[in-house]
């Protein structure tokens, strides 16, 4: 047995991480990402200091090694996933979790060769995917509502696009889309390819919330995925979208032909950006027959679990969002992800061109399970007052559980 007053303060050193700032307006009021303090050597064992020193960072930091992020990742699940929902704790309410629905407004035709997707005109005999000119304002509109209705507080659209040049008819219209959505009260994510910062600056005034453009997967085995668009064209438009005071949304897909060495490149490429994104999802490659990499093997969960954790514990305030591939999931596999830190999903009719998780279905999961849908515009902050009334006795096992402890 732990005795009491050792375990409350080994909860609390693992709990004192401090507010950050974001790329966007919407995170106006905490402090910038800093590097940590310096702090004694110790005589654990490296990977330990490591994950410590990422449970007792008082502020996140952009700093991050590929090997400290590495040892983070190879730590001994159960004791990654304890460690990572410990600290999600600290700055998430565990029960919230943002509903988002994605609509493909824009489907195929798209020049890329991206090895994963059906939207490219490069797979499209193959893969039988009949191309499509971009939605109107009001079908998109209104598929907004709709999504509204089912409880979604966060509307995405995405257009199978290379870039956004020569596209101000487009871009005019979607903007209108943005002010539209913005209209009801809903956060709005759009993912149209490649932008520069004047682009970003339109959907910016329009009451763009965020922008996506994943990096997908670590640098070194980018080349093997894609050739069309380099890794630093992908971080330029990060730039860009940054720059103008956009939130900025990237994650990547497991199930590329990677290597759990790739899932180490991929979070710290992103943890090492000037701001962390404000939302990280973690896909699932779902594979498309027709696509090179359309016989893919499904990646293990444990490799997804060890994502999500390695990634809650080195971007504290970060959304988290279980994305493409939840439908190979069991319900308790993501609640375990759930619990590790990941807190957003997508939810809906579609999954831009595959299967998605139900309004309904989801509503029964989160009636059985205690969850609720986070607020629009709800952000991840240092709940200091939480952390003195926690029990103290959670290292231990005694008194009251996670679930009563946060009622």
């Amino acid at each position: 047995m732990v005795p009491v007053h050792a375990a409350g303060n080994a909860l609390r050193r693992c709990a004192r991480p401090a507010a950050r700032r974001f790329s966007t307006v919407l995170d106006d009021n905490v402090g910038p990402v800093v590097p940590p303090a310096a702090t004694a050597s110790r005589s654990t064992p490296e990977s330990k200091d490591a994950l410590e020193s990422a449970c007792r960072a008082r502020q996140p930091r952009s700093t991050w090694s590929k090997d400290e992020i590495r040892r983070i990742y190879n730590t001994p699940l159960m004791q990654l996933a304890f460690k990572s929902a410990s600290l999600h704790r600290r700055f998430h309410d565990p029960s919230a979790v943002q509903m988002c629905t994605l609509m493909n407004i824009k489907t195929g035709g798209c020049s890329e060769d991206c090895s994963y997707c059906a939207q490219s005109s490069r797979y499209q005999k193959e893969v039988g995917l009949q191309p499509t000119k971009l939605s109107s304002v009001d079908s998109v509109l209104q598929a907004a509502q709709t999504a509204k209705d089912n409880g979604s507080t966060r509307f995405c659209m995405g257009a199978a696009w290379r870039d956004m040049r020569g596209r101000k008819t487009g871009l005019k219209n979607i903007k209108s889309m943005v002010e539209g959505v913005r209209a009801m009260d809903m956060e709005v994510c759009v993912t149209l390819g490649m932008i520069d910062q004047a682009q970003a600056e339109e959907l910016r005034d329009a009451g763009l919330t965020a922008y996506n453009h994943n990096v997908d997967t670590s640098r070194e085995h980018y080349p093997s995925v894609i050739t069309t668009r380099s890794y630093n064209e992908r971080l330029a438009t990060l730039d860009a979208v940054r720059t103008a005071g956009v939130n900025v949304c990237s994650g990547g897909i497991l199930g590329l032909g990677e290597k759990p060495e790739d899932h180490v490149g991929l979070i710290h490429t992103v943890s090492t950006l000037p701001s962390h994104p404000e939302s990280f999802p973690v896909n699932a490659l779902v594979p498309i027959k027709g696509t090179p990499m359309g016989g893919n093997k499904p990646v293990p969960f444990d490799a997804i679990l060890r994502t999500i954790a390695t990634a809650r514990l080195v971007m504290p305030k970060t959304i988290i969002r279980i994305a493409a591939g939840r439908t190979t999931m069991s319900e308790e596999q993501q609640i375990l992800c759930f619990s590790a830190g990941a807190n957003a999903i997508f939810t809906g009719e579609k999954m831009l061109t595959t299967d998605c998780n139900g309004w309904d279905e989801d509503k029964v999961m989160f009636d059985k399970y205690g969850l609720k849908p986070m607020k629009s515009f709800e952000r991840g902050h240092l709940r200091e007052e939480s952390l003195e009334e926690a029990p103290v006795d959670l290292v231990s096992g005694d008194g009251p559980t996670n679930h009563e402890a946060s009622l």
